[in-house]
């Protein structure tokens, strides 16, 4: 596992997070392994994504730290103290999950107040402090409604507003928006970063969505059976895989033929290109290698042996498949105004940019 170094993000108020760290968290399911001596470190004030495939064990993990599953081994430690055989509610978290679970009895206002109500606030404070938190997500206004009167996105922000209203020392997030519509995903999302920034919890979140993982997150960590592939930047994990697998789960890869080089190279459709691991080079050269390539490092030039196929617009960018002359499809990312020169059947030639790639396993 690739990680990079624990750090509070740069930017940003003050932060009054807790440092997190799971230490060689083991959990089984009968025969099955969910959590293999998973070891995972969060900042104060951090926001960090858990990606990866279903039974990966991103959400067994989640509920550990909660106290919602316990471990067979391995240590939870908040702020420092081990709170591994603590009880859930004697952990100091917020949690949101993808069902809302709100009292289809209370109000907005009511359902935030709850979890203050248990721990004894009195009504005053209560009040003041739902309507600040209803007020942070954005639905002030909406505080005396009951949830059917409500959308799945304001539904899930008093959700989130009721997580927060406690004071939690690490907010945990479970999916918290795949059953919302996609235009409403994205601002909630770009909605829960601007909060978490602005309160500065750590927060731990679990997503099977690629795109907002890498949207939110200060670090990404990609699971696979039950430990970190590699825990990194956005930036890095995309850019930077620390893996095939990580590659290839990551956003969209072409797989090409081709074969080893020299000095931690490879030879693809006639070009050299770097590797994102040279020591994964294999061994001798003109080795038969199979290269991870993004559409976006796939240029199409006009006049070649290749083929224009099919194209997909997706808004200001396209993606487009071509036919190698071999009859190999690859995919490449272009500008949508590109659109009109390459319509199927369109003859072009395929360069790839030389940003390094990554090897299939």
């Amino acid at each position: 596992m690739t990680a990079s170094p624990v750090a509070a993000p740069a930017a940003g108020p003050t932060r009054r997070g807790v440092p997190v760290r799971l230490e060689a968290l083991r959990r089984s399911f009968g025969d099955t392994p969910a959590l293999a001596g998973l070891d995972l470190e969060l900042a104060p004030g951090e926001l960090v994504a858990l990606l990866g495939p279903s039974g990966c064990g991103k959400t067994t993990a989640l509920r550990v730290l909660a106290g919602l599953e316990e471990a067979d081994s391995g240590r939870v430690l908040v702020d420092g103290e081990d709170v591994t055989d603590r009880p859930v509610n004697r952990r100091g978290m917020g949690m949101v999950f993808q069902a809302y679970s709100l009292f289809p009895h209370l109000t907005a206002r009511e359902n935030v107040e709850f979890g203050l109500r248990l721990r004894g606030r009195p009504g005053g404070q209560r009040r003041r402090r739902a309507d600040e938190m209803l007020e942070l997500v954005g639905i002030g206004s909406q505080s005396r409604r009951y949830p059917h009167q409500l959308s799945g996105g304001q539904q899930q922000r008093v959700a989130l507003a009721r997580a927060l209203a406690i004071e939690p020392r690490v907010l945990l997030l479970d999916e918290p928006l795949s059953a919302l519509d996609a235009k409403v995903r994205v601002q909630l999302r770009d909605e829960i970063r601007r909060i978490q920034l602005e309160v500065g919890t750590t927060t731990l979140f679990v997503t099977h969505d690629q795109e907002e993982a890498l949207a939110v997150a200060d670090r990404v960590g990609v699971m696979r059976a039950g430990r970190l592939e590699q825990l990194a930047s956005p930036a890095e994990i995309y850019l930077r895989p620390a893996s095939a697998f990580v590659a290839d789960f990551v956003g969209l890869s072409n797989r090409i033929s081709g074969y080893a080089g020299p000095g931690g190279t490879v030879r693809v459709l006639g070009q050299e290109l770097p590797l994102v691991e040279p020591a994964a080079a294999p061994v001798g050269p003109d080795t038969p290698v199979t290269a991870l390539v993004r559409p976006e490092a796939v240029e199409l030039l006009p006049d070649g042996d290749a083929r224009v196929l099919a194209a997909s617009f997706l808004g200001p960018i396209s993606r487009v498949t071509v036919s190698l002359p071999d009859g190999t499809p690859l995919v490449a990312q272009v500008g949508s105004d590109r659109l009109a020169e390459l319509a199927p059947g369109t003859p072009v030639r395929v360069r790839l940019r030389a940003a390094p790639v990554a090897l299939a396993g």
